[in-house]
């Protein structure tokens, strides 16, 4: 199974290098419209290759649906820390009355019986 992992990422590796040496091309990306720039006077251009620019996108992409995915499972997340934190507080309460009858270890009386030693016959 390690192997076909290792087989599976120097494909991608082999792959990706392959996308980044076919768009080696420069491309200049304007953070806003010709016109808005001219108005405001600044024009915040930057030239990347286009290898770069596609695997920024794809970066912030993922980055973006990490978050959003993160933010959506709030609410299971904080139902399950409430059902852990009743959990514990079940098994105190479970430890605690079995403290005060007098009874710490008894358990079901079939388990008892299946797991007391066996006398060998003979």
């Amino acid at each position: 199974m390690k192997t076909l992992k290792y087989v599976f990422w120097a494909i991608v590796a082999v792959v990706l290098i392959l996308v980044g040496l076919a768009n080696r091309d420069a491309t200049t990306l304007q953070a806003m419209p010709t016109p808005f720039a001219d108005l405001l006077g600044i024009s915040p251009n930057i030239t990347l290759p286009l290898f770069v620019v596609i695997f920024l996108a794809a970066g912030i992409g993922l980055l973006v649906g990490l978050i959003w995915e993160w933010i959506r499972e709030y609410p299971e997340r904080l139902d399950a820390r409430a059902k852990e934190k009743e959990l514990t507080r079940l098994r105190k309460e479970v430890a605690d009355l079995r403290m005060t009858t007098g009874h710490p270890e008894q358990g079901d009386d079939v388990i008892a019986l299946l797991d007391a030693p066996r006398k060998k016959a003979g």
